[in-house]
């Protein structure tokens, strides 16, 4: 699926990367534990996280995760832009729980990774 049709389906709001929206991702992983981030290793990966902080890019860096979903209403702020701009990353704050998000995401055919 396209970055801009998952954002449509979560009705979320693009907050950095609208330029990457034709990518395309296949798998979706939601999880506040970014040690669990870094176990993972497979692409065309979206993280769905509530985790709102410059570490959540940084792991999002070092997986090379290219789309991050923001949960719960959490909201990006500027340093977390600056560095996910750095690094051509698409972020989408959503108003839904990660349950509520990744369950309209599976629906819609993202894939598990697990």
């Amino acid at each position: 699926m396209k970055v801009r049709k998952l954002v449509e389906i979560l009705e979320g709001k693009i907050v950095c990367g609208e330029e990457f929206l034709e990518r395309e991702v296949e798998y979706g992983f939601a999880s506040d534990l970014m040690s669990d981030v870094l176990t993972l290793d497979i692409d065309k990966l979206v993280l769905i996280t509530g985790l709102n902080n410059l570490q959540t890019i940084r792991t999002a860096e070092m997986a090379d995760i290219e789309c991050i979903v923001f949960a719960r209403n959490k909201r990006i702020h500027p340093p977390m832009i600056d560095v996910a701009l750095e690094h051509q990353m698409v972020l989408v704050e959503c108003r839904f729980s990660m349950f509520r998000a990744v369950a309209r995401l599976s629906e819609a055919g993202l894939k598990p990774v697990y």
